[in-house]
């Protein structure tokens, strides 16, 4: 495996920084929020300078019930391509449900969420990985997540889910340790036992970031430092096997150039501590066991297909919580995606945090307890838009800038000036009034 050193997610809040960061071998681009035919000159730059960029997807959903979809498959390996990367990267998570093989309408969740540890799960994410990988021309690695709730009922511990995953297919391992430590707080997982369990030699590299807990729940927010027990489970990955990379992740909350640069630091020390011990001969045998290497059947995906879809709707279309799960986090999960759906919408569109101001996000909270999340970010903010015009706002300015913003972009072409256009936006707007 390539070996990629130090790193940092680049996002560009901190692009500038980024360039000027001292000791950064590589950095880690969201694949969703570049476009290849119109790379950031801040990327370009890092490219020109030998800088490795390795595109992470968020999208593609291996551990849904559904195969890949073709097209953001092509993006990603498109994406791949633009940066001469030489590898990509997504999750092992499910992000969407229902559809064709529930025959119900298809729910976004807006977020990663975790698969069932269990054969059925195991054997259709097996399958999604080997279509990812005919599919793309480098190298695939998969990250674990964290998770907020456990599925009930599961056959494997997140150790031998991995193992099996990568002795079946190939697939590398991008080990995130603040979600091992998350699922520690969580769910009561050892990272240490977790750690055994891996096949270490598939490692591609190592995520680390920070979160916060709160009423006993560790929330992996990306917008905090990163805490020492964090640090320690990756010192304790480091005693067992020399990671070929390690990155630093923050998406929110970016502090000064120089306290990022001392994060980094830490890492770096937290790396050469775990080799120090892994020299001294202190390193525990790695575990694991060998995989049965049957693929999915199509009963196994609708098992699953099912399975997530009633985990989906309750967590946003407000369907009952299915038998065995625990109701009170999935209440913490269920919030946690309307609050990142509102972070997101404002990202995507920034236009409506400012029309709106502070009536924004109650506003979009609300919308999002009976408006399920079906298309993309996108799509959801000219949805919110007009669920919100629908009610008649009382404040007329607000209406009337808000009814420009939306059909500004609903539809598939930029505005025209000509008079024939103009009548009929004018219509529309007529229309939109009554």
């Amino acid at each position: 495996m390539v070996r990629l050193g130090t790193g940092i997610g680049w996002r560009p809040e901190i692009a500038e920084a980024v360039e000027h960061m001292p000791g950064i071998d590589w950095v880690e681009v969201v694949a969703e929020n570049v476009c290849p035919g119109h790379l950031p000159k801040s990327l370009t730059r890092l490219r020109e300078r030998g800088v490795t960029v390795v595109p992470h997807g968020v999208s593609l959903g291996l551990g849904g019930a559904e195969r890949p979809d073709q097209g953001r498959l092509a993006a990603l390996a498109e994406r791949a391509g633009a940066f001469g990367s030489p590898l990509v990267t997504e999750h092992i998570a499910f992000v969407r449900a229902g559809g064709a093989l529930t025959a119900s309408g298809p729910l976004e969740a807006g977020h990663l969420l975790p698969v069932p540890r269990t054969r059925d799960a195991l054997d259709v994410l097996c399958e999604n990985v080997r279509i990812a990988q005919d599919a793309l021309p480098v190298p695939l690695a998969v990250e674990n997540i964290a998770a907020l709730f456990s599925w009930p009922g599961e056959e494997m511990t997140e150790g031998q889910f991995l193992y099996e995953l990568a002795d079946r297919t190939g697939v590398r391992l991008l080990i995130d340790v603040a979600n091992l430590h998350t699922n520690h707080v969580n769910r009561g997982e050892d990272p240490a036992e977790a750690l055994a369990e891996l096949p270490l030699e598939a490692i591609a590299y190592v995520h680390v970031a920070g979160g916060f807990e709160r009423d006993g729940v560790w929330h992996d927010s990306h917008a905090h430092p990163v805490p020492r027990p964090v640090l320690d489970v990756l010192t304790d990955l480091a005693s067992r096997v020399s990671p070929p990379g390690v990155l630093l992740e923050r998406d929110e909350n970016f502090p000064e150039a120089e306290e990022m640069e001392r994060e980094l630091g830490a890492i770096r020390r937290a790396v050469e501590e775990g080799a120090g011990r892994r020299k001294a001969g202190a390193a525990p045998v790695v575990g694991g066991r060998p995989g049965s290497g049957r693929g999915a059947s199509g009963a196994a995906r609708e098992r699953l297909a099912l399975a997530q879809t009633a985990v989906l709707s309750a967590l946003v279309a407000q369907a009952p919580v299915p038998e065995g799960f625990d109701r009170v986090r999935m209440g913490v999960q269920a919030r946690a995606l309307a609050a990142k759906r509102a972070d997101v919408v404002a990202k995507v569109a920034p236009e409506l945090p400012v029309i709106l101001g502070k009536g924004y996000r109650p506003a979009f909270l609300a919308y999002a307890q009976t408006r399920p999340m079906t298309g993309g970010y996108r799509r959801d903010a000219l949805d919110f838009a007009e669920h919100v015009l629908a009610g008649r706002p009382e404040n007329t300015a607000v209406r009337r800038e808000l009814r420009e913003w939306w059909l500004e972009r609903s539809g598939s072409r930029p505005r025209s000036r000509r008079p024939a256009v103009r009548l009929a936006r004018a219509t529309r707007r007529a229309l939109l009034r009554r």
